[in-house]
Parts: structure tokens; sequence; C-alpha cells
């Protein structure tokens, strides 16, 4: 098996001085990519800055004879993402591959949850994804060439307690993946989700004594590989947790078709409605929005015949 490499392959990386984008930083480094290793620094829930984390990886690459350049700005603003794939261009004269990872907490339940905490969630999280794509994609599709990998979580699959914020950011990720996806199909972009689990410092405050190794790691080989010009797929969600690599998808039951519906009849055929024994999975690329309206329609179509 020959070794994947990323040989005048440039890379920018968001919250990549720690963690899970400091861990990818240094395998697609180690492999001849140049990095625009991206960290403002600051402490978990966003607040301050320190040039120092981001600084540390890229003297890492140097030593290790590699390429890299710290940026420190911001993904929560345009502004910030913009200074930030322009950092690539700028120092590198190229973009071929995004890795959108940057990401802070701010706990608290529906109860209590602020709005500055929601809003500053989103920032990072889902605004900042969008504040990286938004300059970064015109670029690949004007190269016909493009690895975007954007950073969902379990918690924006299935929720979790106290993080409302996080699971609707992460949640939202899935939704630009998609459409990444879609529009960048045709110009060779492609776009897919990562659903990491590793104990990094997002894991502060939480018992991971009964955990089993989990490192950052077990994440990154599978962030290599879609981000690799061999990727065959678009439109993606891949979940890497303690050695586990899988694919999440968002699937359907058949459904009953009716033509006139009451309150009673719904409560009547709920089991049937959710009987998910043939599960109906429509994939993004080529036109999985479409093709979900055409199934449906043709259910009613076919029942109507019938």
């Amino acid at each position: 098996m020959s070794t994947l490499r990323f040989d005048d392959r440039v890379a920018v990386i968001t919250g990549a001085g720690r963690g899970l984008g400091r861990e990818y930083a240094l395998l697609l480094a180690s492999r001849g990519a140049k990095i625009v290793v991206n960290d403002p620094g600051g402490s978990l829930d966003g607040e301050g800055s320190d040039a120092g984390p981001a600084q540390q990886v890229v003297d890492e690459i140097v030593s290790a004879g590699g390429q890299a350049v710290a940026v420190t700005d911001s993904v929560a603003t345009a502004d910030g993402g913009r200074a930030i794939i322009d950092a690539a261009i700028g120092h590198f004269g190229r973009l071929d591959i995004l890795i959108h990872n940057a990401g802070t907490v701010r706990r608290g339940s529906l109860k209590e949850l602020t709005y500055s905490d929601f809003d500053a969630v989103l920032d990072v999280h889902l605004r900042g994804a969008f504040h990286v794509v938004r300059p970064a994609f015109p670029l690949m599709c004007a190269a016909g060439y493009g690895r975007v990998v954007l950073t969902s979580s379990i918690g924006g699959l299935y929720g979790n307690h106290e993080v409302a914020n996080y699971a609707a950011a992460k949640a939202g990720i899935l939704g630009l993946c998609n459409t990444v996806a879609l529009e960048g199909a045709a110009e060779g972009v492609l776009c897919n989700a990562i659903v990491p689990g590793a104990v990094t410092r997002m894991a502060e405050g939480l018992d991971t004594s009964a955990y089993p190794p989990m490192g950052p790691e077990l994440v990154a080989p599978a962030v290599g590989w879609l981000s690799h010009e061999s990727c065959s797929v678009t439109g993606e969600f891949f979940v890497a947790i303690a050695g586990r690599l899988a694919r999440a998808v968002i699937a359907e039951t058949p459904g009953v078709y009716q033509p006139t519906w009451t309150v009673e009849q719904v409560g009547e055929r709920i089991d049937e409605i959710r009987d998910l024994a043939t599960p109906v999975v429509f994939p993004v690329v080529p036109d999985g929005h479409a093709d979900h309206i055409r199934y449906s329609f043709g259910r009613a179509v076919e029942e109507a015949r019938s």
C-alpha cells in the first residue's frame, strides 16, 4: 500500500493549536502539506487570546522539516475568517484543504442558558464554519479542486444535556456540509463532516476514567483521508471515536400514504409510520433533496393507481 502524501497541498486548519486540530496539522504536515495553523489561543469558553499555542504547532512542524504559518484571527467574525483564508494565499499561493475544527463550550441548562452564550458558541462553530467556507469555496471552485472537512458532533446528531448551543451549532454544520457538497460537486470540491470523539480539553470537568483509549490520534487518520485527493466520497458524515470509524446517515421510514388524514388516523397508524425495518436513505449528491420529493410524490401516485 502506497503512502498517501500531501506534497504541494496547502491546508487551512482552524482550532489547530491544541487537541484534534493540532493532531490534524502535524499529520498532514508530516506527509508534505503546507499548513496554516489557525488558533486565537483563547480559553475553552472563547475568552482571551494567546499566540503561543498556534506558534508552538508551527515550530513543531518547521523543526520536523515542514512548512507552516500561525494565524491568530478568530473564525467568529467574517473578517477573521477571510484573514485566515487570505493567509493561505499570501504565504503559500494556493488553498487545497480546509478543515474547520475550531470550537468553544459554554454550558447551561435550557432553563438558564443565556442568549449571549448561545450566540457565542454558534459564532465559532456554525457561523465560524461559514466565515471560512465562504471565502475559501470560490477559490477552490476556480482551481477545480478542494477538500473541505467540517466538524460536527455526537451532540449535533443526538443532542446532549446543558449544551443546546453546541448541539444546535453542530447540527447546523451537517446542513452546511450538504450544501457545500452539492454546490461543489461539479467543481471538483468535496465536503464531508467528521463527528469526532476524543479526550481533549473540551472534556474538562467530565469523568473520563472509565473511557477506553480515545486520543486525537485515533481521529486524525479519517480526517487525513477525507482531506486527500484520493477521497472518493462527498456529502457524508463520519464518526470517529475510540478506534471506531463509522458512517452516520439521515434515514427515513418508507412511511404510510393516505389521500387524507385525521388526527386519530395518525395515532392509529403511528407504529407503521415509525417502522424502520426497511430504512430509506437519500444520498446528498447528486440530488438527495429532489430524490426525497420524487420518492414522496411517487408513493402518492402509486397508491392512487392502486
